[in-house]
């Protein structure tokens, strides 16, 4: 017997991989994260499956579901949203297992960091613009942030960041941020990104709070910042420049194969 910690990814029911759905089909037991995991993927349980919402449950209730299939032999498919390693609750979970001699595996899903820049048809790291992703929160009701990884830190890098759970923290990040990025720098705030009710907010660090009042948004939002979703010039990368050698395209040794 096996729990499977399965990420269904951000939405849309055919981004969960394979290797998930699969085990989905098979397993005799589905706990699933409710309102942000798409039904069409919970009803591809086995029929007779036992298939339960933990919205409502607080995490002594799951394991102990998970410890009646133990008992049982019977496997179970935990299905959260998006990757199950970003703000997955999963940790905590796996050391109650641990405890009690369950065994688990994970399943990595489609992030909605992803999913959201593959909907704006956007890369999220251009030469010389940015190179580095960041996914981080702002301290809300949820656990505080750690000393060292607070906005005010993070934002003196000036990469695309990929803040989740803050959409109704938008005055501190526009505050915070904008020594930084400057109060034109491009946001999207993405709402429920590849669901048939998404919507994509396309607006600054200025104007931002104002844009996401009149869209009613108040949760399942992603705020992304960076440059990258503006209009910027920059160069193409070196990966296939026809002057730039690496270890499957050496340019030196064609020219000589060219040259004898």
């Amino acid at each position: 017997m096996t729990v499977y910690f399965i990420g269904a990814g951000p939405g849309a029911p055919d981004l969960i991989t394979v290797r998930g759905l699969r085990l989905i089909e098979r397993c005799p037991v589905c706990l699933y994260a409710g309102s942000l995991v798409p039904e069409e993927i919970v009803k591809a349980a086995p029929e007779g499956a036992i298939v339960k919402d933990t919205a409502p449950m607080h995490l002594d209730a799951i394991v102990a579901e998970m410890e009646a299939a133990h008992a049982r032999g019977e496997d179970v498919a935990r299905v959260h949203s998006g990757d199950p390693s970003i703000y997955g609750a999963i940790a905590e979970q796996m050391r109650r297992l641990d405890a009690v001699g369950i065994p688990y595996d994970v399943v990595p899903g489609v992030p909605a960091f992803a999913a959201t820049a593959a909907r704006l048809k956007t890369e999220l790291t251009l030469p010389e613009i940015a190179q580095t992703i960041i996914i981080t929160r702002t301290e809300m009701k949820a656990s505080s942030m750690p000393e060292f990884e607070t906005l005010e830190i993070l934002g003196k890098s000036r990469a695309t960041l990929a803040i989740h759970l803050s959409i109704r923290n938008l005055p501190h990040i526009r505050e915070v941020l904008t020594p930084y990025y400057g109060e034109d720098c491009p946001v999207v705030v993405a709402y429920r990104s590849t669901w048939p009710d998404e919507l994509f907010i396309r607006t600054t660090l200025k104007d931002m709070q104002a844009a996401v009042r009149e869209a009613k948004i108040t949760r399942t939002a992603l705020i992304m910042v960076g440059k990258v979703f503006g209009s910027v010039e920059f160069r193409d990368s070196d990966l296939y420049n026809s002057q730039f050698s690496h270890v499957l395209r050496n340019v030196g040794k064609k020219k000589k194969q060219v040259a004898g």
